[in-house]
């Protein structure tokens, strides 16, 4: 944390709020900026920490739960057909809720109304194992954002990632838009497209989804963060989606 708080420090200082957006030629995931070691790790499945989690969602994903006594594959059969490229639309806009939904909201919904089983908590091993294993399907598969009812929540996401906030006084992309590619205290600055989430990350020693980092980031600004499954953290999670269209994704990739 004493990190995450000097980094973002030394960007306050030094950085004027630009916010350029990037080039569309220009982007590149965070997977460029890792260590050969690093890479080589989210490179082969046997390496990839993050596949445990995949694995234990394949089983999750044929275990029948809840009062309907339904698994995932009863509805959906073969994952590897019917979920490939599902990770890569979402956040999707819902038309009952008129909003859209990541693939953690997506899963919860599936088993409240169709399950009829109780909503897993955001951040649990069962829902991170699930939204791991659906994600997988979409690996090397673009983003897409193209969904026209998705552009409020877009641009309510980007003025988030705008807005300065919190005691450091930062935003979102005086880092990322502004000042990718150079490095704090040793640290390459990521442009943050979120191209693998869940990931695995090594700092945490364990998997987490695109919510947890988004809050990692608030905290280091020392904002007040939301809670899980916020509408601000849905906003955000669209808006990058958007940011990263069309770039691959790496599910579940490996950061440091």
């Amino acid at each position: 944390m004493l990190r995450t708080t000097f980094l973002a420090a030394a960007v306050a200082i030094a950085a004027p709020a630009l916010s350029a957006e990037i080039p569309h030629d220009q982007r590149q995931s965070s997977y460029e900026l890792m260590s050969p070691d690093t890479r080589a790790m989210q490179d082969e499945d046997t390496s990839n920490p993050g596949m445990l989690w995949v694995l234990e969602g394949e089983a999750l994903w044929k275990r029948e739960t809840g009062e309907a006594n339904r698994s995932c594959a009863d509805c959906h059969g073969d994952a590897t057909q019917s979920m490939k490229g599902v990770a890569a639309r979402h956040p999707a806009f819902d038309e009952k809720r008129r909003e859209p939904v990541d693939l953690e909201g997506r899963i919860n919904i599936c088993r409240t109304e169709q399950q009829k089983a109780p909503a897993s908590a955001r951040e649990s091993r069962d829902i991170l194992a699930l939204s791991a294993f659906i994600a997988r399907q979409s690996r090397g598969m673009p983003i897409e954002s193209s969904d026209e009812r998705l552009r409020p929540f877009i641009e309510k996401g980007r003025s988030l990632f705008t807005a300065r906030q919190g005691q450091l006084n930062l935003t979102c992309a005086q880092c990322h838009d502004d000042n990718w590619g150079q490095k704090l205290a040793g640290i390459p600055v990521p442009q943050a497209h979120p191209t693998g989430y869940p990931l695995y990350r090594l700092e945490w020693q364990a998997l987490g989804s695109l919510q947890r980092r988004l809050r990692n980031c608030m905290i280091g600004m020392r904002a007040e963060a939301y809670v899980y499954g916020a509408p601000e953290y849905i906003a955000l999670e669209t808006f990058v989606k958007w940011r990263a269209r069309g770039m691959p994704m790496e599910s579940p990739a490996v950061r440091p």
